[in-house]
C-alpha cells in the first residue's frame, strides 16, 4: 500500500513538473515569436495607420506599398540575392573546412606546434590591429577593392569558432586515430573519413555561425565595395534602400509633403522580413545538431 502511494506521488510530482515546464517554454517561445509577428504585421501596414495607431500585431490597415518599394527594381535586389548566397555557399563550406582542420589541428596531442599557434589565436580575440590597418591590408597589399573576395576571405575563419571546434574534437578518443595510423591511413585520410563524419553536431553549429555571418556581412561591403558595382551583397542593398527613404522622407519634410506618403517604418520592417526569411528556413535544417554541437564539446573538462 505505502509502495503504491509513494509511486502515485511521484507521478503527479513528475505530472505537475511537466505541465510547468511546458507552460514556460510555450511562454518563453511566444516572447520570441511575437517580434517576428510585429515586423511581418507592420511591413503589410500603411504608413499613415502606423503615425496614428503604432505598432501593431495585426495590420489595421493592410498595404503591400513597403514591399512594392523593396521590389522596385526587382533585378537589382535579385541580383544582390544571388551575390550573398554565393558568398554565404562558398564562404560556408570553405570557412568549415578550414575551422575544421584547424581545431582538430589543435587538439591533436602529437602536433608539437599546437600551443603556441593556439596563444596566437587567442591573442587576437583580445587585441585586434584595428580598421585602418584593416583597410590598408585588403585594399593596399592584397589589392582586393571592388572584388567579392574581400568579402568572402575576412570570415573564413574565426578564434571562437575554432575553439569551439577544438573542444568537440578533443571528445573523441585518441585512440581511433591511432588505430587508423597503425592501419596506414594519413593524417588527411583520418580527418575526412573518421574526423569529420563524426563531428556532423559540431559541424552543423559551426557551420550555421558562418553562414548567419555572411549573410548578415554588411560592414567590409560597405567598406570595400564601391557603389559603383552594379550588384552588391542583399544587406548593404536594403540598407541603401531604408536609407534611401530616410533622406526621401526628410526632404518632404523640408518641402512640406505629407510624411505619410513616404512608408519609412513599415519600410524598414519589410526589409527585415527579406533578410530574414532564408536564415529561418536554413535553421529549421540544422536545429536539431545545434544545442548537441553547442553543449558536446564543453562536456569534457
Amino acid at each position: 500500500m505505502q509502495a503504491s502511494m509513494n509511486v502515485r506521488h511521484t507521478d503527479r510530482s513528475s505530472l505537475i513538473i511537466r505541465v510547468i515546464s511546458y507552460v514556460f517554454i510555450a511562454l518563453l517561445a511566444i516572447c520570441c515569436l511575437l517580434p517576428f509577428v510585429l515586423i511581418v504585421a507592420t511591413s503589410l501596414t500603411s504608413e499613415a495607420s502606423i503615425i496614428k495607431n503604432g505598432f501593431n500585431l495585426w495590420p489595421k490597415e493592410f498595404s503591400t506599398y513597403a514591399y512594392k518599394i523593396v521590389f522596385e527594381n526587382p533585378d537589382l535586389i535579385v541580383g544582390s540575392y544571388i551575390v550573398t548566397l554565393g558568398i554565404t555557399v562558398v564562404g560556408t563550406a570553405a570557412g568549415l573546412f578550414l575551422v575544421a582542420m584547424t581545431g582538430y589541428a589543435l587538439q591533436r596531442p602529437d602536433f608539437h606546434f599546437r600551443n603556441k599557434i593556439s596563444f596566437f589565436i587567442y591573442f587576437t580575440t583580445l587585441f585586434s590591429g584595428g580598421i585602418v590597418p584593416f583597410y590598408l591590408l585588403i585594399t593596399q597589399y592584397l589589392h582586393l577593392k571592388d572584388n567579392y573576395l574581400a568579402v568572402l576571405l575576412p570570415g573564413l575563419l574565426s578564434p571562437f569558432l575554432i575553439i569551439m571546434m577544438k573542444s568537440f574534437t578533443q571528445s573523441i578518443p585518441h585512440a581511433i586515430t591511432e588505430s587508423a595510423k597503425i592501419d596506414g591511413a594519413g593524417d588527411f585520410t583520418i580527418f575526412t573519413r573518421l574526423i569529420l563524419p563524426m563531428s556532423t553536431p559540431a559541424l552543423a553549429t559551426i557551420g550555421l555561425f558562418i553562414a548567419l555571418g555572411y549573410w548578415n556581412e554588411w560592414y567590409n561591403s560597405m567598406l570595400f565595395l564601391s557603389p559603383d558595382m552594379k550588384y552588391r551583397p542583399l544587406q548593404l542593398f536594403l540598407y541603401n534602400v531604408v536609407t534611401s527613404a530616410d533622406f526621401i522622407r526628410n526632404s518632404a519634410a523640408a518641402s512640406n509633403v505629407p510624411l505619410r506618403d513616404v512608408p519609412l517604418e513599415s519600410m524598414k520592417m519589410a526589409t527585415a522580413v527579406v533578410a530574414t526569411g532564408p536564415v529561418i528556413l536554413f535553421y529549421s535544417f540544422v536545429q536539431r545538431y545545434f544545442i548537441q554541437g553547442i553543449t558536446v564539446g564543453a562536456v569534457k573538462g
